[in-house]
């Protein structure tokens, strides 16, 4: 092999595996939409928009909304000691919950169950 051939051999390969490590890209971004808190779990991005009030949890696919219809949620939020268990129905295009939650310092578990994919455990912390 002459040497040109063989540098450039090495600059393809090397170039190849550069393109490949570069990142996390797959064509959607992980911004919130609605303000919230957005966490990626296998290509689903997962936002969720909390208030003491009111929980939403809107949920994306490659960037896509995805119809939360028939789709639940489970949320433990946990502040130190405190625990608190917490079920998110459908309301519109995302699943959402009322009541009155201590969420300041927070860590929350979501297990999410969307028709057609696998059941995802989402984590969130808010601060």
């Amino acid at each position: 092999m002459k040497p040109i051939h063989f540098l450039a051999a090495v600059v393809l390969s090397l170039s190849g595996n550069a393109f490949a490590a570069g990142g996390h890209e797959h064509g959607h971004e992980h911004k919130p939409l609605h303000g919230g808190v957005v966490s990626e779990v296998k290509d689903m991005d997962y936002e969720l928009v909390a208030t003491p009030e009111t929980i939403q949890l809107h949920v994306r696919d490659h960037g896509k909304s995805v119809d939360v219809s028939k789709s639940n949620a489970k949320l433990t939020i946990l502040v130190g000691t405190y625990k608190q268990e917490v079920e998110l129905k459908p309301a519109g295009a995302q699943l959402e919950a009322t009541g009155s939650f201590k969420l300041a310092n927070s860590k929350i578990v979501a297990l999410v169950s969307v028709p057609g994919k696998a059941q995802a455990t989402v984590r969130f912390v808010l601060k």
